[in-house]
């Protein structure tokens, strides 16, 4: 394919990414406008409300400052008109990411996954740009550079996973190749890195299942104290509506929490307070229906679900070492060893990011402090991952037994 139509294909999907982002937000805020304000409605608003929104939405700290008539109307103390949100609604960013994947996909399959990035990449910048230039609000303030940066950047890192996992899987005629050829005089390492890929992918996405069948138990289990919430803040139709679409935008923050629960050290709403497996601390929590979730007390049998990682851990391994023994591969102790460690650092990389994307302020006081930490989110998962990695690619195989299936006690 000419390299002018990958630039244009790739200019186009970040295009169409960035206006349905824009698009899906000012949808429901017109609606909303109309129906709450009619005639008398300050429609120059509505445009920097939904670039803020979108922002917020791709990581970008919000400062909220209340104006003084409002706090005095609705009595608000004068220290909490003014603080920072900064857990962000993780669907849209996850969009991105996913729209942009597609994108560095399409270009790696073009043969020319590094123009499509970059061209890519370069038109999302430009439209990010714009819109934090003629998107500021005084009410809802975001760091310019910041405004600038971090959509774009999303963008790039899908792209950048996708162009390169299948130009990995296809070939690119390029650095890739280069990179692959230099791999395969290494003889029994050649497949370690791909190997490694594909253990860690395979046990996040075992943990991130996990999470969401834990968010889905605790649904069906506290159904309840989510529509008390919901009742308690006497919201109209339109209302609800406006709730449970933020809700929904925030269900991916809400799987990340599930997974720094799952892996031990849990996660905070507000400064000293702890839900994890342990124990549960909490506070004053703020009257969010989604939060209507977290349970409120803990019991010892809740400290099984460390054993979850370990099993996604394991089967990373499993199906690794599967892998192996279906290809022919007489891999060394030491190349599993360097998978078993290279399956759990991308596996703790993967828990730390999520731990950082979804912990920040929800807003004044105590409430600074949200969301898990990254540090013991990582340690741990990355942990209990290379235990059961560890324990399926270092087991020795039976000579001659069918694919997958190890002794104890034979050599490796």
């Amino acid at each position: 394919m000419q390299r002018l139509l990958i630039v244009l294909l790739a200019a186009v999907d970040a295009l169409v990414a960035a206006a349905i982002g824009l698009v899906v937000l000012l949808a429901p805020l017109t609606l909303i406008w109309a129906i709450s304000f009619g005639a008398s409605a300050d429609w120059g608003a509505l445009w920097p409300s939904a670039v803020t929104l979108w922002q917020f939405g791709h990581g970008v700290p919000v400062a909220v400052s209340l104006p003084d008539a409002l706090v005095r109307a609705v009595g608000i103390a004068p220290e909490a008109a003014r603080f920072v949100l900064s857990v962000p609604p993780l669907l849209l960013l996850a969009f991105t990411a996913f729209f942009a994947a597609r994108s560095g996909r399409r270009a790696a399959l073009s043969g020319s996954w590094i123009t499509g990035v970059v061209s890519g990449t370069v038109v999302f910048a430009v439209i990010s740009g714009l819109a934090a230039l003629t998107g500021r609000f005084a009410m809802l303030a975001t760091p310019l550079p910041l405004a600038i940066l971090f959509p774009p950047l999303v963008f790039l890192c899908g792209a950048l996973a996708g162009a390169m996992a299948t130009a990995w899987s296809e070939g690119d005629g390029g650095i890739i190749d280069r990179i692959q050829d230099a791999l395969d005089g290494l003889s029994h390492w050649a497949h370690v890195p791909g190997d490694i890929v594909r253990g860690a992918s395979a046990a996040l996405a075992g943990v991130i299942g996990a999470a969401g069948l834990a968010v889905a138990v605790a649904a069906l289990v506290r159904g309840g104290q989510v529509v008390a919430l919901f009742e308690s803040l006497r919201a109209d139709a339109l209302g609800v509506v406006v709730i449970g679409l933020a809700q929904l935008a925030y269900l991916p923050t809400l799987l990340a929490w599930g997974i720094a629960w799952i892996a031990g050290p849990g996660f905070a709403i507000g400064t000293g307070t702890a839900v994890s497996p342990a124990g549960t601390v909490l506070g004053v929590v703020p009257g969010a229906p989604m939060l209507g979730l977290v349970p409120d007390n803990s019991s010892p049998w809740f400290l099984i679900v460390v054993l979850v990682p370990i099993a996604a851990g394991a089967f990373a391994g499993w199906l690794i070492r599967s892998r192996q023994v279906s290809a022919g591969i007489e891999s060394g102790v030491m190349p599993r060893l360097a998978i078993a460690l290279g399956i759990a650092v991308l596996a703790a990389a993967g828990g730390a990011l999520l731990a950082a994307l979804s912990s920040g302020s929800l807003g004044p006081g105590r409430l600074v402090h949200a969301g898990p930490e990254a540090g013991p989110v990582a340690l741990a998962l990355g942990l209990e991952v290379l235990v059961g990695a560890g324990i399926l690619l270092l087991s020795p195989r039976r000579h001659g037994a069918p694919d997958g299936i190890w002794a104890e006690g034979e050599s490796f």
